[in-house]
């Protein structure tokens, strides 16, 4: 079973992110050690897809440690 959205957001919140908003159901989230955004679109309530658990995966391991 895929896991919710909002389990995505809360991993990222965890780990240091901070959302700097977006348009309509998009969320975009900063970390200072890391230059990229990861954008996470959906409700809360919505099922995540694979590619947004993938880059959710890949932003985590980029910041592991740091904070």
């Amino acid at each position: 079973m895929p896991r919710k959205i909002r389990e995505l957001i809360a991993d990222l919140e965890r780990a240091g992110f901070k959302d700097r908003g977006g348009k309509g159901s998009h969320r975009n989230f900063t970390h200072p050690a890391m230059q990229q955004i990861v954008t996470i679109s959906g409700k809360n309530g919505d099922d995540a897809l694979p590619y947004q658990e993938k880059a959710v995966k890949k932003a985590l391991d980029l910041t592991k440690g740091q904070k």
